[in-house]
């Protein structure tokens, strides 16, 4: 029999049966000190390692168990795994992750003290990672996949210069004492000390070391320092000792033959009761019913590992997105392929987008200007609906102490809508009436357009605001329904009023798209026009930050051309995926590409992404769209938009943001915000292809007319 002295990082044991089971060695290729993998992950029995272990996960989620800790790793989240901490993953779902093993042998040439130091995530807490840190972390592992996958000229170099950034960058934003205790970041003494300290408790744990003996070190009295050591890490000297000797016990049985009073002795506690009380406190059974259960042998171990390496390239195209400012990512090759056969029909395409527009209070469709803005929007778009909101208040001719209605300002809205062929939805939305009153003001409402012919009232369809009390909602839904025989939404509505600036730029579009055809998040808050009059805080006259998909001058934002070219898809979906989606109808094809990556789910604010630089812009990305089954010659019209073509707001900022336009100016803006559109002709062929690219945040529309 062999007998083998194996040194840890913390540790010294003596392994009997010729061969450690769980502790795996890591080998680095390409004389790196890193190796990266891409797996999806369905069970990795408890291991560790001498490698920091960084895993971060692109799809799904996974269920880690570090030493004592056991949390949820979900989509977009990263966890740092120390050196020899012992873990185990779980998959919940279909996952894939992208896992990085460093050598601390490498960061020791640049921090001497790497080994006793723990780097720590926010993984266990409900918080989520959203913030600058985690996205610069992010980031460099990105862009050390980067260079891994692709072997650019001096790439190890480069790898090597990426490695001392993440060095410092976990150094300066992770460290586990001041991830716990922000404020010690700028208290550099005190954090000098709290690291001797808990160096000198992982690295003598298994010896019987006194507060006392630490306080001396340290010049302090032990009252003192056992303050300091429950403020710093949450736990008293005594349950932090025994939490380590705990946590370090696993390797023991698992990878041992040693018996518990053996381990219990090699740990440092006193006598073996006391290890089977801590252990149980936090594993929830014996040193010895856990060893029974989870000790195994190679071959056992082996099958219980279940999963699957994935490409590596796969891993990069997914990150591709949060490479668009690296400069030595290889676009210039790029193409992403896009296969469509016009004889598959997936589904219908359900064109719900268009049921509602908010044209915000009723009283602004007496203006114009407004009107003439409307009227052009629903030209173009057609919306079935227009919500009004405010029509029984006191601007339209409705007063709470007068049981007479002038309706002459409501009917000219009605008409108006009647004319250009949208509905109206009217919201009900004054907290001030009550129910009583609500009834009267209804049947003087509908009994007087009832016997007018200007409108139908059949068209008339109510909402609720949901501040309303439920009471009043419920009796008024039963007197319009039974009454009057007219629909009441189910789904009450709620205003929203903010300004973000980022409702003027071109991440609308592709936001607004992907959340209307993956019926996402609400596009609800989004209006017909801004009404700059009723804004505070403003700025300028021009671009306020307000939801409108048209400025108040007529100016076309990029958001409006989102529902402009959705508007232009067929009403048969032929393929569909993050990024694009073909449709069909009798004579024409229409594709409609978009800039995705994972910040478009989210409406983000302006600062985030123009300048915190939380999230960057959109990367140049070509496409190669392959179309078979094409029976015709086709004639093939283009719509382009995006931060360079089509977006006032982007032709704003470039004549400097001026606080108010001239005539000229108006005039330029005006011309600017149109899409780029062309024309070709193809003839009929067995694969149509088409290379094109989408710039920045934007959209591009592809249609493929049949030509006879």
């Amino acid at each position: 029999m062999v007998v083998i002295v194996i040194i840890f990082t913390r540790y010294i044991y003596i392994e009997i049966r010729g061969e450690i089971l769980r502790r795996e060695y890591i080998n680095y290729p390409f004389d790196l000190p890193i190796k990266i993998s891409y797996f999806n992950i369905k069970n990795y029995p408890t291991h560790w390692h001498n490698s920091i272990e960084i895993i971060y996960v692109l799809k799904g989620s996974l269920h880690i168990k570090i030493d004592t800790d056991s949390f949820t790793l979900n989509e977009r989240e990263v966890e740092i795994i120390n050196s020899d901490e012992s873990h185990e993953i779980q998959g919940i779902d279909d996952n894939k992750v992208l896992i990085f093993n460093i050598d601390p042998f490498f960061f020791e040439k640049y921090y001497k003290d790497i080994n006793n130091i723990f780097f720590y995530t926010n993984s266990n807490d409900d918080e989520d990672q959203n913030g600058p840190e985690y996205e610069e972390l992010k980031t460099i592992l990105s862009q050390m996949l980067c260079e891994y996958v692709q072997k650019l000229e001096d790439y190890d170099e480069e790898i090597e210069e990426l490695l001392i950034t993440l060095l410092y960058h976990l150094v300066n934003n992770f460290h586990y004492l001041t991830h716990e205790k922000e404020e010690l970041k700028e208290k550099t003494d005190q954090l000098a000390r709290y690291h001797r300290i808990s160096k000198y408790i992982y690295n003598n744990y298994n010896n019987n070391i006194t507060l006392k003996e630490i306080a001396k070190k340290e010049f302090l009295s032990p009252h003192y320092l056992s303050h300091e050591i429950k403020y710093a890490t949450g736990y008293s000297f005594t349950d932090l000792i025994n939490l380590t000797r705990i946590e370090e016990s696993i390797k023991l049985l698992l990878d041992s033959d040693m018996s518990i009073s053996e381990i219990s002795d090699e740990i440092g506690f006193s006598h073996v009761r006391y290890f089977n009380k801590n252990f149980k406190y936090y594993y929830g059974c014996t040193p010895l019913q856990y060893r029974k259960k989870y000790a195994t042998t190679e071959k056992e171990y082996d099958l219980s590992k279940q999963f699957v390496e994935l490409s590596l390239n796969d891993a990069l195209e997914t990150l591709s997105y949060s490479l668009e400012n690296y400069n030595r990512f290889n676009f210039e090759n790029k193409l992403w392929n896009i296969h469509v056969d016009v004889d598959k029909i997936l589904n219908p395409l359900e064109k719900d987008f268009k049921e509602y527009i908010n044209l915000g209070e009723s009283f602004d469709l007496l203006i114009e200007d407004n009107k003439d803005i409307l009227e052009e929007i629903q030209e173009e778009i057609h919306f079935e609906y227009g919500r009004l909101e405010k029509m029984f208040h006191s601007d339209m001719g409705v007063f709470l102490d007068s049981d007479f209605y002038n309706w002459n300002k409501a009917k000219g809205v009605l008409e108006f809508l009647s004319n250009i062929y949208l509905k109206p939805l009217i919201l009900l939305d004054n907290l001030d009436y009550s129910l009583e009153k609500y009834i009267n003001i209804l049947s003087s409402f509908l009994d007087y357009f009832t016997e007018l012919d200007i409108v139908e009232v059949t068209d008339f369809k109510f909402q609720f605001d949901s501040r309303l009390s439920e009471d009043i909602k419920y009796n008024l839904r039963q007197y319009i329904k039974n009454y009057y025989e007219l629909e009441v939404c189910e789904i009450d509505f709620t205003s929203k009023s903010d300004l973000n600036s980022i409702y003027d730029t071109a991440y609308m579009l592709p936001y607004i798209i992907h959340n209307t055809i993956f019926k996402g998040n609400s596009l609800s808050f989004l209006k017909a026009f801004d009404v700059l009059e009723k804004e505070i805080n403003i700025t300028n006259e021009v671009f306020i930050g307000a939801p409108g998909i048209v400025n108040d001058m007529g100016i076309r934002k990029p958001s409006y051309y989102a529902y402009y070219l959705l508007s232009k898809l067929g009403n048969d979906i032929i393929a569909l995926d993050d990024g694009y989606i073909v449709t069909k109808s009798d004579n024409y094809y229409a594709i409609l590409l978009y800039s995705h990556n994972d910040d478009v789910n989210t409406l983000v604010s302006y600062e985030d992404i123009y300048q915190k630089g939380g999230v960057k812009k959109s990367f140049e990305r070509k496409y190669s769209l392959n179309i078979v089954n094409i029976k015709n010659s086709t004639r093939i019209i283009t719509y382009e938009v995006n931060e360079s073509i089509g977006s006032s707001y982007n032709y704003w900022l470039a004549m400097g943001s001026p606080d108010r336009l001239s005539k000229e100016e108006k005039e330029i803006l005006h011309k600017a915000s149109y899409p780029k559109i062309e024309f070709k002709y193809s003839k009929k062929s067995s694969v149509l292809n088409i290379i094109t690219e989408l710039k920045g945040y934007g959209a591009k529309l592809i249609v493929l007319k049949n030509i006879k």
